[in-house]
């Protein structure tokens, strides 16, 4: 018998494979799967085509975020935990997702990560297993000796075209302060300090669409690929407890309004990103039975994990005033180094406009009782007071410090069931008095690198949060009032052992208790990895769809 809701809805044909969300995961899943000429595939996309000129060149992040046309909007619900704060959540709104608006940092994480997801009964997880993921699509400027990287794929990893001296005198503070100057973050091991490998193809910001979608769309000859932008997806359908059909609605809330179903024959593939899965999951009748019974939609299965197990990095954003340096600041304020900054960019594809947000970071411990760096700097030649603000009027660096494991864990879960509700996004930042004294003790050590003998030559004077914050209890509350996210939200959909009652997938990213429906994208994450989460997503993805096509063949 025919869904009567869907009786409405004209139906644009049926595929192999129905990839929802074209962000960093859905573009690599959509890649592998029509590499088959003989696979037909349809991905589903909310948001735009990437036709803006900020989607494209590196410093573009400080137009996009915040922007309707590139990023979604969300806010978090007032967190206790941050003085009542609510904080805007960004995520990209366009073809990439995220990846076309985020910093481009190439990392990892740690090896200790993967093992430790090996370690929670998810085998074939552990770092020695998920390094050929990475590589498979690799195309490194320059791989050293030693297997770890490789050069002939898709995703272009670059070195940063511009340097401050700035950047290389707070090396050097580092270095005085124990940290050590290393050469690569992405060995297994990121402890020191060096400058990031970006996701860049010669100064021009290299998105997943970019790299894994364009390409194939652009094949005159491929016939079994498509992609449909500006959709918002309501549903997934089952039938005798098999995902069939996705329910869709072209240009929601507009005079051409359409009401679109879609049938599939293989699987559905949920790469919407820790936002969006999971409240389409609850749209489809999974999740917690009580919660939906709330929202007036039907249990079709009673997992509560569905929304929870939200992590994220909370950045804590001192900055400090520098005299006698060049940076971002003083750059972008004289209007006549524009017009030049643009020409450089065109003609030679260097100077600051190839900028990411950060070109330095470093790995530390925040104290010695973590055998491995819990600590990830992210060093800026710029100050604002928050992302989508203007730069500030001096000169400064920002020291943007996050906490790599938090402990604190928090929730996404729909509003109502009116698709053109916002989400409920609660991180819960500092939850856990673990989180709370990593970040005291992160402040103080961004003050003992500050305070080295590298930098003095730049007397570095801390405009936020001030030397008034001495105390414990005055540093908390200066991380509270600085606190925001550095945009790595993972974990709501998370994979896990059969013995892992909070677990929503299996170790190979399908959903417990119906068939035809995986999720790949870093909402499976089930802890956080000790880094920058795009490329852990991507591998996610590289792994995701093999296992995929693996079952598919048995």
């Amino acid at each position: 018998m025919p869904d009567p809701a869907s009786t409405d809805r004209r139906l644009i044909g049926s595929f192999d494979y129905v990839v929802i969300g074209a962000g960093s995961a859905g573009c690599v899943v959509a890649n592998r799967l029509a590499s088959d000429p003989q696979t037909k595939v349809l991905v589903l996309e909310a948001g735009g085509l990437d036709d803006w000129i900020w989607f494209h060149i590196p410093v573009g992040y400080l137009f996009a975020i915040g922007n309707p046309r590139a990023d979604w909007l969300f806010r978090t619900e007032p967190q206790a935990g941050l003085g009542g704060r609510a904080l805007a959540y960004p995520r990209g709104k366009v073809v990439g997702g995220s990846s076309a608006i985020n910093a481009m940092v190439y990392m990892r994480g740690q090896a200790a990560d993967y093992d430790g997801w090996r370690q929670r009964g998810l085998t074939g997880w552990g770092w020695d297993d998920v390094l050929p993921y990475f590589l498979k699509h690799e195309d490194h400027i320059a791989p050293p000796p030693g297997g770890l990287h490789k050069a002939g794929g898709e995703w272009r990893v670059e070195h940063p075209r511009v340097r401050w001296a700035i950047l290389d005198a707070i090396r050097d503070a580092a270095e005085a302060a124990g940290i050590a100057k290393i050469p690569d973050f992405n060995t297994g091991d990121n402890e020191g300090s060096s400058y990031f490998q970006v996701n860049q193809r010669r100064g021009r910001r290299l998105s997943a669409y970019g790299a894994f979608l364009k390409p194939l769309l652009r094949e005159k000859e491929r016939r079994n690929l498509r992609l449909e932008t500006r959709v918002h997806v309501e549903r997934i359908v089952f039938e005798d407890g098999r995902a069939k059909a996705v329910e869709f609605t072209h240009g929601l809330g507009t005079p051409s309004e359409e009401k679109l179903r879609v049938e599939v024959g293989g699987e559905v593939v949920l790469s919407a990103g820790a936002v969006a899965s999971p409240l389409l999951l609850e749209r489809s009748g999974i999740g917690s039975g009580a919660r939906l019974q709330g929202l007036g939609i039907d249990t079709l299965v009673d997992a509560p994990g569905v929304g929870e197990n939200l992590q994220d990095h909370l950045q804590i954003r001192p900055v400090y005033k520098v005299q006698g340096v060049k940076t971002l600041n003083s750059d972008y304020a004289r209007l006549w180094r524009r017009p030049l900054m643009a020409l450089e960019w065109a003609a030679l594809r260097t100077g600051p406009l190839t900028m990411a947000p950060s070109q330095v970071g470093a790995f530390a411990k925040s104290s010695p009782q973590y055998a491995t760096a819990n600590l990830q700097y992210h060093f800026q030649p710029l100050s604002l007071d928050s992302w989508g603000s203007g730069l500030h009027p001096f000169d400064a660096f920002t020291a943007s410090v996050c906490n790599l494991r938090p402990t604190s864990r928090g929730s996404v879960h729909l509003r109502s069931a009116d698709v053109h509700d916002t989400p409920v996004i609660s991180p819960n930042y500092f939850n856990t008095e673990e989180d709370r004294q990593v970040a005291v003790d992160a402040m103080k050590l961004t003050r003992r690198i500050v305070a080295q003998a590298p930098l003095a030559r730049f007397r570095p004077e801390e405009y936020m949060p001030g030397e008034a914050a001495q105390s414990d209890e005055a540093l908390l509350k200066a991380a509270a009032e600085l606190g925001t996210t550095i945009f790595h939200p993972v974990g709501t959909v998370r994979m896990g052992g059969d013995d892992d009652s909070g677990a929503v997938l299996d170790g190979r990213l399908r959903v417990r208790g119906v068939s035809g429906l995986r999720v790949i994208d870093a909402s499976v994450m089930p802890t956080i990895t000790s880094g920058n989460t795009a490329n852990p997503t991507m591998m996610i993805a590289e792994k995701g769809v093999a296992m995929l096509k693996e079952d598919a063949r048995r």
